[in-house]
């Protein structure tokens, strides 16, 4: 007599194809079905299936890990490049100008100019251009992208932020870390933390619901990124003062790990998250889920897609 369970085997076959399938987020949706296949409840089947599924992430989308991490890298050395040429004293630059809102307005066109050009590279297309951890919550709280997905963007956009302060420091030395330049370090301004809190708050809010917005109007969503960095350049042009302008965990951890400046990083890690997922709770209301095509920023193009994605379905309804 042949002692094979014939359920056994099918789970087995079942996750050995899921597994060599580039579609391999779709694996969640069979997990009730395969746990039935063994003890329901068993902490070894959980940490198992768990792991596989971690594993078969990281093989199939490492690519799109490492461009999270370079796009915020190269954000963060033109923050710093920029900071240094703006507001160092010694900066010919800065020296011709004494006008501190004229400074901001010009450190904030960099930005914006630098956050659109990510967006619109050949690796925000393919990544979808989060380089931010609150982003990412936002998207992963709209079931857009899995929750292994979420987890190596959220740790390489962290290591992409510190990696890009160190190269900014390797290159430029101690004008980056200058009391006026400061490691590009987001901090609260003189009306001190409850009202850098309340703004990372709206700004983060309002961002959000904007890129809900345009990315899902088929006559705006190519120019997504065109929105977000009016946004970035108007808002470091006008609330700077009050919380340095963050919206981003990983953008702000960058500039303090480096610098050793930890003053208010709750604020930084707290209000973006909460101020996009309010934006998102809002949009989902208004409208549904289901209008959210993708978590790609920008989806006008041939790259490979990793996110559970209805842009094209939507695109041609």
């Amino acid at each position: 007599m042949e002692l094979v369970n014939p359920k056994v085997t099918g789970v087995s076959e079942s996750l050995r194809s899921k597994m060599m399938s580039s579609d391999w987020w779709q694996f969640k949706e069979e997990r009730g079905k395969s746990r039935r296949g063994s003890r329901p409840g068993s902490p070894a089947g959980v940490l198992a299936y768990g792991s596989a599924e971690m594993i078969t992430a990281l093989k199939a989308h490492w690519p799109e890990y490492l461009m999270e991490a370079s796009e915020l890298g190269i954000f963060m050395i033109s923050a710093c490049t920029f900071g240094v040429l703006l507001f160092h004293p010694a900066s010919p630059v800065s020296q011709s100008m004494n006008n501190e809102l004229l400074k901001r307005i010009l450190m904030g066109v960099a930005m914006g100019s630098t956050a659109i050009a990510i967006i619109s590279s050949p690796i925000g297309k393919r990544s979808g251009a989060h380089f931010n951890p609150a982003v990412t919550l936002t998207y992963l709280r709209l079931g857009k992208i899995a929750p292994w997905d979420a987890a190596f963007y959220i740790a390489f956009q962290f290591i992409g932020g510190i990696a890009g302060v160190l190269a900014a420091l390797l290159v430029l030395g101690n004008l980056v870390a200058h009391a006026a330049v400061n490691y590009s370090a987001t901090l609260p301004g003189t009306s001190g933390p409850a009202r850098a809190f309340l703004a990372e708050l709206i700004i983060s809010f309002i961002l959000m619901s904007v890129v809900l917005t345009v990315s899902n109007t088929r006559r705006l969503g190519r120019w997504t990124g065109l929105f977000a960095g009016a946004l970035i350049a108007t808002y470091i042009s006008i609330e700077s003062p009050i919380s340095g302008m963050s919206m981003n965990p990983a953008r702000t951890f960058g500039s303090a790990a480096v610098g050793h400046i930890w003053t208010a990083l709750w604020i930084y890690f707290t209000a973006p998250p909460l101020g996009m997922l309010l934006a998102a709770e809002l949009y989902t209301r208004v409208r549904s889920v289901r209008a959210v095509a993708c978590a790609k920023l920008n989806h006008y193009n041939n790259t490979r897609c990793i996110f559970r994605c209805n842009f094209q379905a939507q695109r041609n309804s």
